[in-house]
């Protein structure tokens, strides 16, 4: 069941990555994609009350970043969402600036000079005990904020002679692929960002958790050779299966059947009342709309690429009467079946079909 509304909330540290023009792009998707592997473990460790990692796109000026098409979608949306309702109105904790695209470093200190207004930013995060995170040249802008004279940062070994130039009072860690410093972490290169992440982890989440973090971010050829020898000699046995597992494999093997609570519910071997509460707790939604959901991703890939109508794709997607499988798509999808094969079928109209291969 959900929980009352009086129940305290997950703490949320949120993170700020602002994407400039010239900005490596990468460093910003990896390290999202490391604090979503963060919060992933929180979670299986520690539940539903759990801390998470929020992060925020923003241009250099603090504004939200528009949706990312396609595949990047999901790092615009980006929050996780039990973190994006408690983190959305909420200041930052740290700002993570990337590495510079820039030929050499006439081209780094170009790129500063026309981002001042994003190092009064991180000046004026400093001085409100935001952490600040760097990639390579991205210490440049960090720097260029003033705040960080006296600390150390990690940079890239042929950086480093014009970067003491331009800022004579950061030292550097030289020995280390990463700096923890006080308000400023850097990592030198884009290879260390795990290292950063979990540097933040430790801030953010706390020891336990970064241990944990750092079992899985880092590489460990010692473990993998001994998990393939247990797994060999059968000393790690296969994971058992769960009340949601058997629920879902029963619905995408049943997938074009009436739908029935109780026959979902003794495939899943508990009651319906169970079987409810379940679905509620892990994924928020009941067992019909998770297989709304199945039906219609179904819908999607015969409708791109059959010629079959749609009354007999919603029969074969489940559904005996073709204008409630039409509500049921467009809820899920955004638009009628017939308008998402005008825009997305993969097959050349039947026209252009070619039965024979021309003579040679």
């Amino acid at each position: 069941m959900p929980l009352p509304s009086s129940a305290p909330r997950a703490p949320v540290f949120t993170v700020d990555i602002p994407l400039l023009p010239e900005s490596a792009v990468g460093n910003a998707l990896q390290f999202i994609d490391l604090v979503r592997g963060a919060n992933l473990l929180a979670g299986l460790r520690l539940g539903a009350q759990a801390p998470r990692m929020a992060w925020r796109l923003t241009d250099a000026h603090d504004q939200p970043l528009p949706p990312l098409p396609g595949p990047l979608a999901a790092y615009t949306a980006a929050q996780e969402p039990s973190a994006a309702k408690n983190a959305a109105d909420t200041p930052a904790h740290a700002v993570f600036i990337s590495s510079i695209h820039a030929a050499d470093i006439p081209a780094i200190r170009a790129v500063a000079s026309r981002h001042r207004a994003l190092s009064r930013q991180l000046g004026i995060a400093i001085d409100a005990g935001q952490k600040v995170l760097t990639v390579g040249s991205g210490a440049w802008l960090a720097a260029q904020s003033g705040r960080l004279n006296g600390h150390q940062a990690s940079l890239p070994w042929f950086y480093i002679a014009g970067f003491e130039r331009d800022f004579p009072d950061i030292g550097f860690s030289p020995a280390q692929d990463v700096s923890d410093d006080g308000p400023w972490l850097s990592c030198a290169l884009p290879q260390s960002v795990n290292l950063l992440a979990l540097a933040l982890v430790r801030h953010a989440l706390g020891d336990e958790l970064a241990a944990a973090c750092a079992t899985v971010m880092t590489p460990d050829h010692q473990r993998a050779r001994a998990a393939l020898q247990a797994n060999a000699q059968q000393h790690i046995p296969a994971t058992r299966d769960s009340t949601l597992a058997r629920a879902m494999a029963w619905m995408e093997a049943h997938l074009d059947q009436p739908y029935s609570l109780a026959q979902l519910a003794a495939a899943a071997s508990v009651s319906k009342r169970t079987l409810l509460r379940h679905f509620q707790q892990e994924l928020s939604q009941s067992p019909l709309d998770y297989l709304h959901g199945l039906r219609c991703a179904r819908a999607r890939v015969m409708l791109e690429v059959t010629l079959e109508s749609v009354p007999s794709i919603a029969v074969a997607c489940g559904y005996a009467d073709p204008a409630a499988f039409r509500r049921i798509f467009a809820r899920y999808t955004g638009m009628a079946p017939a308008e998402y094969r005008k825009r997305h079928a993969l097959r050349a109209p039947r026209r252009r079909w070619r039965v024979e291969m021309p003579p040679r």
